[in-house]
């Protein structure tokens, strides 16, 4: 595997060398108690296939990870684990500062149970209600912030993608979003394969067909080169 990576490095353009990029991958956990927690089914596996590929078109990358039963990434590659979304959050926001791009393609928690048990909770034979509070929206706060880096977001919809999508586009500050319809075979959550459809802030679209999150990474590197260039007026 490690002579394969060498071989697609090599063969690589190098159109991102010198870039910092910070990438984040995977859920994460919001703890109920000491055994029990909030999550949702993201492998990490597209920010996982971002990571690799902006490695081998030369960018300095750091990857922020969520829990996940992926092995880690290739040498090269700044790697930090957290779990709960507020962790993400302190993590991006260190690392964020000195990076030209930022993709957010974490699936992080939008609620969190409001208390975490300090011991187990046991089961009762009456029903039981959790009551959550929001996390913060990580995204939305890079986005206020923004200062010249690009900003790409994802989002995992079951409908009205392009309207869910626009809006978050617009409220995040967002150079472009990645959405996809997670009910869809092979563009969902743990899939190798992802379809996807390309907003950008200008108002234009792209629809990808159904091809592999490495495919799809180049599609958005490409996006985040000629967003490079431009900044730079070439």
């Amino acid at each position: 595997e490690e002579v394969l990576e060498k071989i697609e490095d090599l063969f690589s353009p190098k159109d991102l060398r010198g870039v910092s990029i910070l990438i984040t991958a995977g859920p994460t956990h919001e703890p109920i108690d000491p055994v029990r927690f909030i999550t949702n089914p993201s492998s990490g596996k597209m920010g996982y296939a971002l990571a690799k590929v902006a490695k081998r078109r030369g960018a300095d990358v750091t990857l922020i990870t969520g829990p996940t039963s992926l092995p880690p990434p290739q040498k090269g590659i700044e790697t930090i684990s957290v779990r709960t979304a507020e962790e993400m959050r302190k993590a991006v926001l260190d690392k964020g500062e000195a990076c030209t791009v930022v993709i957010k393609a974490a699936a992080v928690s939008d609620y969190r149970p409001h208390v975490a048990h300090r011991q187990k909770l046991k089961k009762t034979d009456s029903r039981s209600t959790l009551d959550l509070e929001r996390t913060v929206d990580i995204l939305e706060e890079l986005g206020k912030k923004k200062r010249g880096r690009i900003l790409v977001g994802f989002a995992a919809e079951t409908e009205n993608l392009v309207a869910h999508a626009k809006k978050k586009l617009t409220e995040k500050n967002l150079d472009l979003i990645v959405v996809n319809d997670v009910t869809k075979p092979g563009a969902g959550f743990a899939a190798d394969t992802n379809q996807v459809k390309i907003l950008y802030a200008t108002g234009e679209e792209k629809d990808l067909p159904l091809i592999s999150k490495e495919e799809v990474s180049q599609q958005i590197l490409d996006d985040v080169v000629k967003l490079l260039k431009q900044k730079k007026g070439t």
